[in-house]
């Protein structure tokens, strides 16, 4: 991601990454100012952004649309959704609020698209809400993880829907498209990516890290083209995992 001797708001944290399957680009951008960087990058993973393209928006969630073509996101807290305008090299030059307000449980959700219920999922605490693509309203839809546990484990004694587990990332979760591990999350304590069944909030898959694989409480997981991401804060690179 830029950072130019000049840039006094490189921003830390990266807000998530999408691959653009019409573009054939990535897309990555910076959470926690309009004015962090964004950078788009070919397949193999060259900028082709210069140093002076923003967020435009403080952002949280990255995701492709494929029913408008396009990439939208989700701000933090009222700060609504939005798309990206592109130019003729598919590099963002403007964007659209598409609804204003808190369109997600908590104001630091990142949101992620599924493409199959065409709805936005977003993890607060121990559960994952969904909400509608055509109205940014909630979908009325819950589903509560059991953290580390599978079906024939059971609910755990002490589980709590509202609280986060301290084990694991607490901003973000992805959607997998994988038939009964469909929600993914990430285990810092154990370096591991764990799948949940969607229907259940089960334990289904677990997927093991390098050891020296960066693993962060918030933000810098992403999942798209195929690939679990992970933003390595002190290189400022996102790196794709299969």
């Amino acid at each position: 991601m830029p950072l130019t001797e000049e840039d006094d708001m490189p921003g830390k944290r990266g807000a998530s990454i999408v691959w653009h399957p019409v573009q054939k680009k990535y897309y990555a951008v910076m959470a926690g100012n309009m004015v962090y960087p964004l950078a788009v990058f070919d397949a193999a993973g060259k900028r082709l952004s210069e140093d002076t393209v923003v967020a435009m928006m403080d952002t949280r969630g990255l995701w492709y649309n494929p029913l408008d073509k396009r990439i939208e996101a989700n701000g933090y807290n009222e700060y609504g959704w939005f798309y990206y305008k592109l130019n003729a090299k598919g590099i963002p030059v403007d964007h659209e609020v598409l609804f204003e307000g808190m369109n997600q449980p908590d104001g630091q959700c990142v949101g992620a698209y599924n493409p199959i219920s065409k709805k936005v999922l977003f993890l607060k605490g121990s559960q994952v809400f969904d909400y509608d693509t055509k109205t940014g309203e909630a979908a009325g839809t819950e589903l509560v993880i059991h953290w580390g546990r599978t079906a024939s484990d059971g609910e755990g004694e002490d589980e709590e829907p509202t609280e986060s587990h301290e084990d694991y990332n607490y901003t973000t979760l992805v959607f997998t498209s994988i038939a009964g591990a469909e929600i993914g999350v990430l285990n810092t304590e154990k370096k591991q990516i764990e799948l949940y069944n969607i229907k259940n909030g089960f334990l289904s898959k677990t997927l093991k890290l390098p050891d020296d694989a960066t693993t962060e409480s918030s933000f810098n997981f992403a999942f798209t083209n195929g690939a679990y991401w992970l933003f390595d804060m002190e290189a400022r690179v996102w790196r794709g995992y299969k």
